[in-house]
């Protein structure tokens, strides 16, 4: 391990450690067009009402196993660089069965409030008896969700990126089996699409737990040894909470744009949202480098290692901006026809069109801001985390978003994605100069 995260060349560190994670990324979203297919193939518009319904559920499950994947893993990054491999034993215990534990509260509280939650999530009579199927799944095979983002992301902080995404494909790969099985052979509905998630990630959580016990050098998953001191749980907390405040932020900026969209009619939420389908291969493969990294920056900020560091962040970034900027470019230019295929409709052909252009202009600012919350996240920095995490999708997009229609009309909604990446490219800016003196 100490061969590749303090000896190894930096590029080829960094694509061992962020290559797997991009195609866990990818294998994610072909699985997330593979279940709308099966699902739309029903025919039955209120089944895929009920299961849109029930996304923002499993978005808050992400969310919340955010908490002790990505803040456990950037404090354990920075004790493996510091040489401190008994606190790591103990702390990627802890951090696992500290999901656990809050998984399995949440799971009650979900079944406890079950119907109230559904109406809040926009469940009408004719959707409920699917939403709450699909619902009900999701509850019950919570610890398998949430669990699965802590032995996810802890692995990689010993290099074990390849064996995530193994788990990561195999998880996918028997959802993908299962939809099919459980909607046309079983005919169980929304409530066998639930269950296929909740069996897909169960094998991930299980594959992942293995791979911990039988390939980690340092991490544990024995509960005899979970331990974390009070300062510990902070710095946890401190960098996980924000993290997961992302997925909140992405869930809000949505509401807020289909929101303002919907005053335009159906073709513009319809342009949008199929923009938005392209402008995320974009975006999944720059998240899948940005976290991919993550461990790599943190052992070496944690073993004070500035050049190889400064090297480090140097390659991260001609990464980040110069696939943003090749990738960006060539989806410009194929807006028309790529919108098209998705609906050849005039109307949402022009304001599709339009739309992936907007979205997609300011990338290369989205990987500098991927860096930056990265490097955040790995030297423990909460504030500037947290500041990132409410920013680009929380409250500058808000912002701009109330702002720029009021003088632009419908363009003032179209660009406010782009003004809001913009402005917090600037802020991330300021906070990685100031952060540059602790590293």
């Amino acid at each position: 391990m100490d061969e590749l995260f303090a000896h190894a060349p930096v590029p080829k560190a960094y694509m061992h450690l962020a290559l797997p994670v991009v195609l866990g990324m990818v294998a994610s979203m072909v699985y997330n067009l593979v279940d709308t297919f099966f699902v739309a193939q029903t025919g039955n518009a209120d089944l895929v009402a009920g299961v849109t319904l029930g996304a923002p559920l499993f978005s808050f499950m992400l969310a919340v196993g955010d908490i002790f994947g990505l803040g456990g893993s950037a404090l354990l990054s920075r004790l493996l660089g510091n040489g401190k491999r008994a606190q790591v034993r103990a702390l990627s215990s802890f951090c696992l069965y500290a999901a656990v534990a809050l998984s399995l509260v949440i799971t009650a509280l979900l079944l406890g409030f079950k119907q109230p939650i559904l109406t809040m999530l926009g469940a009408t009579a004719a959707t409920r008896e699917y939403a709450g199927g699909f619902y009900t799944m999701l509850a019950l095979g919570a610890v398998f969700i949430i669990v699965s983002l802590v032995p996810g992301n802890i692995i990689r902080t010993e290099g074990l990126a390849k064996q995530s995404m193994i788990a990561t494909l195999a998880g996918t790969a028997l959802t993908i089996m299962l939809d099919p099985i459980f909607l046309f052979g079983q005919h169980w509905g929304a409530s066998g699409v639930g269950l296929a998630n909740v069996l897909g990630y169960a094998l991930n959580t299980g594959l992942l737990l293995w791979f911990t016990q039988t390939k980690a050098q340092y991490l544990s998953i024995a509960p005899g040894v979970a331990k974390a001191s009070r300062a510990a749980v902070v710095s946890i907390l401190a960098i996980g909470i924000p993290a997961s405040l992302t997925n909140f932020m992405q869930s809000l900026g949505t509401m807020l744009l289909n929101q303002r969209l919907a005053a335009y009619g159906a073709n513009a939420v319809a342009a949008m949202g199929i923009a938005q389908k392209v402008y995320m291969i974009v975006m999944l493969i720059m998240v899948g480098f940005a976290f991919g990294a993550q461990p790599l920056i943190g052992y070496n900020f944690g073993a004070k290692a500035h050049q190889r560091l400064a090297a480090i962040l140097r390659f991260d970034f001609i990464v980040e901006i110069g696939y943003a900027l090749v990738a960006a470019t060539l989806l410009m230019l194929l807006a028309k026809p790529l919108v098209a295929l998705f609906m050849n409709r005039p109307a949402i052909v022009a304001m599709g069109s339009l739309m992936m252009r907007a979205l997609l202009i300011t990338t290369p600012f989205i990987g500098a801001i991927l860096v930056f919350t990265t490097v955040f996240q790995s030297v423990g920095q909460g504030l500037s985390a947290l500041i990132m995490a409410i920013s680009r999708q929380g409250v500058v997009f808000a912002v701009a978003l109330w702002l720029l229609p009021q003088w632009l009309g419908f363009d003032g909604i179209v660009w406010a994605q782009a003004a809001a990446d913009v402005i917090t490219c600037a802020i991330g800016y300021g906070l990685y100069r100031r952060s540059k003196h602790m590293m």
